[in-house]
């Protein structure tokens, strides 16, 4: 097998951290390099060739700049798994108590929904042709599914990421972009309150989506990464 790279955008801890470690084993895909951003770097990372520290999915310079520092060493991207996100758990109820909600409503859209756009913007200049691009998503974007309510902010920036991975799917394909929408379940993280499944099965699925499910065929198709299952927009 060729020699193959991915870059995975947010992989200072979690899901990211494990899924950049995961690729380079023969159960991950086999990459032979897997490059990582971070927002803010360890004393280590700051010193390893394979990690760029200081970059955040909202600021559009520093992800060009990244991706100008891997072009300039040669670097094209096979796979590229964009990670970053945030939530917060606004209710009608904190919505009708204080304006400070709306605040943290437009930072999820800002990171959720922008920064990933703004990240394969930034990066397409250095992906291969085949490549594939994984959006990790969430299933409490699905306007179908929504039986419950509230999460305004998170369901909003996740439903209106799909619509732009889909966006992204049709306008790539003719350059042999394959982009997936990836649900990784709900993982035993900080974001959850560590509920859920572990790390090391979201991976798991992740991979098997990345490598078996996405391919130009299937692109644009939204997965529940874990169990292969295609879910409702």
């Amino acid at each position: 097998m060729a020699a193959r790279t991915a870059l995975v955008v947010g992989a200072s801890r979690g899901i990211g951290q494990a899924l950049a470690a995961k690729m380079l084993t023969p159960e991950g895909g086999a990459y032979s390099t897997v490059f990582k951003t971070v927002r803010k770097g360890s004393a280590e990372d700051e010193q390893a060739d394979d990690v760029f520290t200081g970059v955040d999915v909202t600021d559009i310079g520093a992800l060009r700049s990244t991706a100008a520092a891997l072009q300039a060493r040669g670097v094209e991207l096979d796979t590229l798994v964009v990670v970053s996100g945030i939530l917060n758990r606004e209710s009608l109820d904190d919505m009708k108590a204080s304006d400070q909600d709306f605040a943290t409503v437009k930072q999820q859209l800002e990171v959720n929904t922008l920064g990933p756009l703004m990240t394969v913007m930034a990066f397409l200049p250095v992906m291969k042709k085949p490549g594939k691009v994984a959006l990790l998503t969430s299933r409490m974007g699905s306007i179908a599914d929504n039986g419950s309510g509230n999460y305004y902010g998170y369901r909003a920036s996740k439903a209106g990421l799909n619509a732009i991975g889909v966006s992204l799917a049709n306008d790539l394909k003719a350059e042999e972009i394959s982009v997936g929408l990836l649900h990784p379940g709900m993982v035993k993280t900080e974001m959850t309150g560590f509920r859920g499944i572990e790390i090391a099965e979201s991976v798991a699925g992740l991979v098997t989506t990345i490598e078996e499910r996405l391919t130009l065929d299937t692109t644009g198709t939204f997965w529940h990464a874990v169990t292969g299952e295609v879910l409702p927009w």
